[in-house]
């Protein structure tokens, strides 16, 4: 299996995960011609993809999908109360009969030969999804937007082999930073995103020896840089409650404009 960013941020997001067989794409947050460009950087073309798996229908997930899935016929999958906020986001244009396909969190479902789990996670959207996918014996996932996470959170992330993890902002940039008061209040909320010490607690409750590689995802432009990140995370994997320290962990920061090195496991 290959994990690889070709963007992460607040200003877009756009997941490859595949197989040897099998190649999908978790979100589509950034422009047909950014998309199409990044799988030609992994050896993919559009019409190999076998779906897209949305996680929730705010556009920095979507503001591509409309285009790109029209272009080569590729299956949408998500939840419900995604595919209602999808079909709510005017900008996308229609949406041809039967693209767009309903899941359930909680219940796994067969794409090539890939077993993909939706899992629930919070944000204030209708029905976001974080995604387990597993070929054989190897996993991955991909969590971000969730301003919180708990028991179930943590069982759903266990067992990975590569885990691309939401650290989205300093808490310190954000309070003192140039986002209006009910923004900021918004960002760290229940329903906001994951800060970068909350990020690396929740990444301290699913270590493991096979988990052999880390990306921090979704990091704010405004509120957060990729060394910051970095360095708040393995801190907090070295004071943890954990027998590991933070350097023992394979970790990068994904980039927000440009394609990210891929990951095999």
């Amino acid at each position: 299996m290959r994990l690889c960013s070709i963007a992460s941020g607040s200003s877009g997001n756009c997941i490859y995960v595949g197989s040897d067989r099998t190649h999908l794409l978790v979100d589509t947050g950034i422009s047909r011609k950014r998309i199409d460009e990044g799988l030609h950087t992994l050896g993919i073309k559009g019409e190999e993809l076998a779906g897209i798996l949305i996680t929730h229908e705010h556009s920095d997930h979507i503001q591509g999908l409309g285009v790109f899935s029209r272009k080569y016929g590729i299956p949408v999958y998500a939840t419900k109360g995604t595919l209602r906020g999808i079909t709510e986001y005017r900008s996308l244009g229609r949406m041809p009969e039967g693209l767009l396909r309903e899941i359930h969190t909680d219940t796994e479902f067969d794409l090539g030969d890939l077993k993909i789990r939706p899992f629930s996670i919070s944000h204030d959207a209708y029905e976001p999804s974080g995604y387990r996918i597993a070929c054989g014996q190897r996993s991955v996932a991909v969590a971000t937007d969730l301003g919180v996470y708990d028991d179930y959170t943590v069982e759903n992330l266990k067992g990975l082999d590569a885990v691309l993890l939401e650290a989205n902002h300093d808490i310190h940039m954000l309070e003192v930073g140039p986002y209006p008061y009910p923004l900021k209040r918004r960002v760290m909320g229940e329903k906001g995103h994951l800060s970068n010490e909350s990020s690396g607690r929740l990444l301290c409750d699913i270590l493991h020896d096979g988990l052999r590689h880390v990306i921090l995802g979704h990091l704010s432009r405004e509120n957060n840089y990729a060394e910051l990140a970095y360095e708040t995370v393995k801190l907090e994997v070295t004071v943890g409650d954990n027998p590991y320290r933070g350097e023992d962990i394979p970790m990068m920061v994904a980039a927000r404009d440009s394609v990210s090195e891929a990951v095999t496991v």
